[in-house]
């Protein structure tokens, strides 16, 4: 059975910002970012435990796949069979807050 991939306010907003920043150069590198990076999270619904877990945090069920420059942070319930985008960062900007 797969899980349920849900996207955090804060996730959403952070993807926002990142997309709205690239496009200011280049409109369709900010698409094909989104792209590339909501469908490595569809992949999550089959293989929830895909990325590595968060070096800063050592918790097992929080875990983060590289897209680029960007880490995208979360978090997996494998009791409610769902996946939680907790963060979209720039990899530069240190750890992100979850």
């Amino acid at each position: 059975m797969d899980y349920k991939v849900v996207w955090t306010l804060r996730s959403r907003e952070d993807l926002r910002a990142i997309s709205i920043f690239i496009a200011r150069d280049n409109p369709a590198a900010a698409l094909q970012l989104g792209d590339v990076i909501f469908q490595r999270m569809d992949s999550l619904r089959s293989f929830p435990e895909l990325g590595r877990v968060v070096p800063e945090r050592g918790e097992p069920n929080i875990r983060e796949i590289v897209v680029g420059n960007y880490r995208v942070v979360y978090r997996f319930r494998r009791e409610q069979k769902t996946v939680e985008i907790l963060r979209v960062w720039h990899g530069a900007r240190g750890e992100p807050a979850v």
